[in-house]
Order: structure tokens, then sequence, then C-alpha cells
């Protein structure tokens, strides 16, 4: 199997990018939204990331997108402004092949050359894979916030992780 690629994404990208955000709102509650976006509103978004000086990362492999990565600002307010929050998103064909590792590990290179201090990662709470994955990077589960969703007709509750960006901190 040929080694993924990971580079910054390009326009070439966003078609891959919404297929599997909207294949992420369609079928599971990692993304607490029911409503489908278009390739504008992808290309906006990758926009505004770079606009901020965030990174939007894309796994490639053979020409195709299978995975693509991110983080943006936790919170507004200026108090906030050394800690993000991510996402990690894999193509369903391509997931438990490494690429999410693969993705996460360029992400938080990326939040530590920023001078990020704390990354943040809002998950599911009956989405034990992935806290798993982020357990398994060293986060930390902080929070746990009952029935603050809604998707698929039930109530979710959010786990918050977090990730200390400076390994001197401890």
């Amino acid at each position: 199997m040929t080694m993924p690629t990971i580079h910054e994404a390009t326009d070439d990208d966003l078609p891959g990018i919404l297929d599997i955000y909207n294949d992420a709102v369609s079928n599971t509650t990692a993304i607490f939204s029911e409503q489908m976006v278009t390739l504008e509103n992808r290309a906006k978004w990758r926009s505004d990331r770079e606009w901020a000086g965030y990174p939007v990362l894309v796994a490639r492999r053979n020409g195709e997108v299978l995975g693509y990565a991110s983080f943006g600002d936790f919170r507004s307010f200026p108090g906030y402004r050394f800690t993000v929050e991510h996402s990690i998103y894999v193509q369903k064909q391509a997931r438990g092949q490494g690429l999410g590792r693969l993705l996460m590990g360029e992400l938080i290179d990326a939040a530590r050359h920023a001078g990020k201090r704390m990354m943040v990662a809002g998950v599911d709470s009956q989405n034990e894979g992935s806290i798993q994955f982020h357990e398994n990077f060293g986060f930390v589960r902080t929070a746990l916030m009952p029935a603050v969703g809604f998707k698929f007709g039930r109530w979710l509750d959010l786990v918050f992780l977090q990730l200390d960006l400076d390994p001197q901190a401890k």
C-alpha cells in the first residue's frame, strides 16, 4: 500500500473534504449538526482558517483525499488565544489505516510551532474509539457536559479532552 502524503489543503482538495464532512454529518455524531454543507461553505471555512494562520491538512493517496484535519480558536475571547480546538476526519473506507495518527501528529506539531499551549477535543461521549484515540496521544478527559447536543432524535453528551502542548509544564 502506498504511503499517504500530508499537505496543506488546496482548492483541488475541497471536493474530497466536502464529501468527508457531509458523510460525517449524515452518518455520525462526530459533528453535532444535521445540515449538509456546500463546496462554497468549505472554501470559506478553509479561507477563514488560513486567514487566522491555522492549518488545514489533507491526507492523500494516489490522488484521493482520504482525510483532513485542522484546528481553530477554542473561544473568541483574547484570554483563550493559546488554546485551540481541533478536528480530524477520515473517509469511512480509509479508517483504521493510521491516517488519523499521521494527521494528529502533524496538527500537534503545528500547534506547538504556532505557540499554542493547550489543544482541546470535543467528542460524543458514546464515541469510545475517538476518546481512546485521543488518550493514546496524551489527551486527558477534563469535562463531561450531559445532553448539550441533539442529533438523530437523541440527546448527546459531550466529553472534553485536553492535551498540554508544553512538555515543560508538568
